[in-house]
């Protein structure tokens, strides 16, 4: 399998699966004298970690990484940084009962497909397991660009819709956020949300979400005009995270519906300051960033293991019927919040090494 590393001088290349013996990832290009413990490390993996409430998987693991190389006495040295977290909480007989058949909607056939084999067990490398290791990555990129840009910069990520459920963005609430299990923005939706999953639970169904990420902070200038926007880029990462099937920058697929005058994100000047009056772009004008905060959203499918019945294949060609007990989220999109803060962070650092190699600055 080809592809397990992503970006361009920031780069991290993911190994492991999801009933392995461990996951891991390894960080190339990372600046030196950046300071980093494994705590820091894992704040952001304790965001994701499986098992925190009756909202998504019961699957135990503490996600607890060790840092193998690439930092001494506290601090990046500049060569690779590689990171091992154990995998625990294997339940890989919850899996016998479907192994040679496929599961509708997920990756499980067109791996097998593909290669001509798969490991089932939780789906191995295809399973959400491996989005531990980006976080992990995520979180040094954070603290570079912490360091290189000031207190200023910060990314905050939340799912303003569960399903059919939305929420009033305006009413978006960072502290709110980081206090309840859904990473909800809004107050005044989630009692509604948590009534509304529980059923879909208890129905053994599942299903999707949207959620918004947020960097604020962001210099003008990251990025490049033509193949390596950096919406483009924002886009790609988000895409490549497990159940994503769409990507918004700014107002998104939305942007059709309106006219150019809605559209159009008003500038002004007073001394030294630049103000938008709305932020329609996203925070990136032809692919690159503006200064202004960037906003990325994406949709995240429904689990595909669920436990109706439904109709299937098996990898001999024979129709059958699957129905997938075990643990899994009844809206893997609500851990999907981290993720998508991590992949932030890494492409934005990528982009701001980048630019200060290309415009000396």
């Amino acid at each position: 399998m080809s592809f397990n590393t992503f970006g361009k001088i920031f780069r991290f290349t993911t190994w492991g699966e999801s009933h392995g013996p461990a996951i891991g990832c390894v960080v190339d290009g990372c600046p030196p004298n950046v300071s980093i413990n494994e705590a820091d490390i894992q704040k952001e993996l304790n965001k994701r970690k499986p098992g925190q409430s009756k909202f998504t998987t019961q699957r135990k693991e503490d996600d607890k990484v060790n840092i193998l190389s690439g930092v001494f006495e506290g601090k990046t040295t500049g060569t690779p940084i590689s990171m091992i977290i154990y995998n625990k909480d294997m339940r890989s007989r919850d899996y016998e009962t479907i192994k040679n058949k496929f599961r509708p909607g997920h990756a499980d056939f067109t791996y097998f497909k593909k290669y001509g084999i798969r490991d089932y067990r939780g789906g191995g490398r295809q399973s959400a397991r491996e989005t531990a290791s980006r976080v992990a990555a995520g979180a040094i990129a954070k603290k570079v660009l912490e360091k290189k840009i000031g207190k200023k910069y910060n990314v905050k990520g939340a799912v303003t819709q569960l399903g059919i459920l939305g929420c009033d963005i305006k009413k978006w609430d960072d502290k709110f956020i980081s206090k309840n299990p859904f990473f909800c923005p809004d107050k005044s939706i989630l009692k509604l949300w948590e009534k509304y999953l529980l059923s879909i639970r208890k129905a053994g169904s599942s299903c999707g979400a949207i959620i918004e990420v947020r960097a604020r902070g962001v210099p003008v200038g990251l990025g490049a005009p033509i193949y390596s926007k950096l919406d483009m880029d924002l886009a790609s990462a988000m895409m490549s995270i497990n159940a994503v099937k769409g990507v918004n920058i700014g107002s998104g697929m939305n942007s059709a519906q309106l006219t150019g005058e809605q559209n159009s994100d008003e500038i002004s000047q007073t001394g030294n300051k630049t103000k938008f009056v709305s932020n329609n772009a996203g925070g990136i004008l032809g692919g690159i960033s503006s200064g202004q905060e960037i906003t990325v959203s994406f949709a995240v499918k429904p689990t595909s293991s669920i436990l109706t019945s439904r109709k299937t294949i098996d990898r001999f060609g024979k129709n059958t019927s699957i129905s997938v007990k075990g643990r899994h989220d009844p809206c893997v999109g609500i851990r999907a919040v981290p993720i998508g803060e991590a992949m932030m962070h890494c492409v934005l650092l990528d982009h701001y090494l980048m630019h200060n190699a290309q415009c000396n600055s």
